[in-house]
C-alpha cells in the first residue's frame, strides 16, 4: 500500500472580512513539515481553502492523501458540491457564480492529481493536530 500523507489545515482571520492567514501540519512516513501563510484582506473561508491549496502544491508526486479540516465549507465543497458547481458552469444552486471561485478551480485541478479523503474535525475541541494549524494560521495573520 502507498505511504499516505496526512494533512490537517486551518484558517483565521481577524474580522471576517480582515486580515487572515492559514496553516498546514504535513505528516508522511515519519516526517513532519510545517507551512503557513496569510493575506492583508481576505476572508476566513479563504484562508481555509488557501491551507488545502498550498498544503496540496508542496506535494512533488502524485499521493494518497488524508485530509482534515474543521471547515465543513472545504470539506462538502469538495466531496459533495464542487461537481454539481462544474455542472451548472460554476454556479450555485441559485444560478448566481459561486464565491472564491479561483481558489475551488485550484482545489478542482488538485483533487485531480491526488487520491484524497477529506476528513471534517470539530475545531476548538482539543484536536492536536487542528489546535496547531489553528496556531499557525493565527500566527501568520498580518499585523496580528
Amino acid at each position: 500500500m502507498a505511504d499516505i500523507v496526512r494533512i490537517y489545515t486551518d484558517g483565521a482571520c481577524s474580522g471576517n472580512p480582515g486580515p487572515g492567514g492559514w496553516g498546514a501540519i504535513m505528516r508522511w512516513n515519519g516526517h513532519e513539515k510545517e507551512l503557513s501563510g496569510g493575506e492583508g484582506e481576505t476572508t476566513n473561508n479563504r484562508m481555509e481553502m488557501m491551507a488545502v491549496i498550498k498544503a496540496l502544491e508542496t506535494l512533488k508526486k502524485s499521493s494518497t492523501v488524508q485530509l482534515y479540516t474543521d471547515s465543513t465549507y472545504v470539506q462538502k465543497g469538495a466531496t459533495e458540491w464542487i461537481d454539481g458547481w462544474k455542472a451548472r458552469g460554476w454556479k450555485g444552486a441559485n444560478k448566481k457564480p459561486i464565491k472564491n471561485k479561483d481558489l475551488w478551480l485550484r482545489i478542482d485541478e488538485l483533487v485531480q492529481e491526488h487520491n484524497i479523503e477529506f476528513h471534517w474535525v470539530r475545531g476548538h475541541d482539543g484536536h492536536p493536530e487542528n489546535e496547531r494549524a489553528d496556531e499557525l494560521a493565527v500566527a501568520a495573520i498580518p499585523g496580528g
